[in-house]
């Protein structure tokens, strides 16, 4: 077993490393790293910059604009990208939806939608959980009747990560009310938000933020072309789909940036008198947190060396990656609530060059990160996969 990276690889992280110190706007990393939310405009300037790049879809085929890089190289990609605090695009096109066009979409499909995904043209959202349906996917209730050319969509979706920036959302939508097995009974849609009959609605967060909403579909007429795979055989296409979104889970990257921001905030906050550093049972608890991230990243490399010699895609206990990444994310967050204490909170009128300004930013993004356990499939589910696949219990 190999866990350390070629000189081939090495070098191309510093060229990776290298282009975004040049690359990378300074007001789009300075909102990640200081847990501002991007616009809208910030999210499609980077990809257009990315695009220009020919990096914006990396995992593509080379044939549909992919870069050809294997999977080290785009998880050194990936992980110098959290290190830089360059912002990753939204999964729902470039890695969802053209996922499943590519898997299963026709040429026509391919040809319309993968080159607007590919060049930031068009903002995606995904449209899955519904009031009732979240976790129970399959007791989604929005409909879609066939009629003549189009599917008239009449129901609700919730939780729409980014709806209210989105051009277009793929659902999933039921067409068989009368199937045996509720499975059987839906298919895949890709629907255009500017049609009439879709509304969005906002869900503001506990910290005033709006990154969720509730989209509702009256009456919708959506063209016939517009169905991913078989009708009433979109089960298959949403299992494949949400196969794509465990490997890059973990955010190794990421979380060693964020861990050198927790250390560099434990030097400075003081406690009796003495930097918080040297506290010892605080700094027990972010030794800790640093062996785990350690270990998470050599299980990571374990499975890029499997993968580099199998050629295959990681099996069933790849999830322990997001059930361990998600942990040491929330972890994070909450030291770093302890180490500011009540300034982590939330107001206004501060200086935007003060370190009040980061630390209320704190609260709210230690409560934002509680959902890191529950996306992409639950902890819960996560634990319940590897035991059954890869455990056999």
């Amino acid at each position: 077993m190999d866990l350390s990276y070629s000189a081939e690889e090495l070098a191309f992280r510093n060229e990776v490393r290298d282009w975004l110190a040049a690359n990378l706007p300074a007001d789009i990393r300075d909102k990640v790293v200081g847990y501002h939310g991007l616009a809208k405009a910030d999210i499609m300037r980077w990809h257009k910059i990315l695009a220009a790049q020919g990096w914006s879809v990396p995992h593509w085929p080379v044939e549909t604009g992919g870069t050809g890089w294997n999977i080290t190289q785009r998880y050194i990609y990936d992980e110098e990208f959290g290190l830089a605090g360059a912002p990753t695009l939204p999964p729902f096109g470039p890695a969802m939806c053209a996922s499943v066009l590519h898997r299963f979409g026709t040429p026509e499909q391919k040809s319309r939608f993968l080159p607007r995904i590919r060049e930031g043209d068009d903002f995606w959202v995904q449209g899955y959980s519904e009031p009732g349906a979240g976790s129970d996917l399959a007791a989604l209730k929005c409909r879609a009747d066939r009629q003549g050319d189009h599917y008239v969509v009449t129901g609700q979706k919730i939780w729409t990560t980014l709806g209210h920036y989105g051009d277009w959302i793929f659902c999933l939508v039921r067409t068989n009310p009368a199937a045996e097995k509720r499975q059987e009974g839906i298919s895949f849609l890709l629907i255009d938000m500017a049609t009439p009959g879709i509304t969005v609605r906002p869900l503001i967060l506990m910290d005033g933020g709006h990154e969720v909403n509730e989209v509702f579909f009256d009456e919708v007429k959506v063209p016939v072309e517009n169905l991913v795979f078989e009708e009433n055989k979109g089960w298959t296409v949403a299992k494949y789909l949400l196969g794509h979104e465990r490997m890059g889970s973990g955010n190794v990257g990421g979380s060693k940036r964020e861990l050198a921001t927790l250390r560099a905030l434990a030097q400075r906050e003081m406690k009796n008198g003495r930097p918080l550093i040297e506290d010892v049972r605080f700094r027990d608890k972010l030794s800790r947190v640093a062996i785990e991230l350690d270990a998470l990243e050599t299980t990571s490399m374990r499975f890029l060396d499997k993968m580099r010699r199998s050629g295959q895609p990681p099996g069933a206990d790849v999830s322990m990656l997001k059930i361990r990444g998600t942990e040491i994310q929330q972890m994070i967050t909450e030291l770093m609530m302890m180490a500011v204490g009540p300034r982590a909170q939330p107001f206004k009128a501060v200086d935007a060059g003060s370190i009040d300004h980061f630390t209320s930013r704190l609260a709210p993004r230690y409560f934002n990160f509680r959902k890191a356990s529950i996306y992409a499939g639950s902890n819960e589910i996560q634990r319940n996969i590897i035991a059954k696949m890869t455990l056999g219990l």
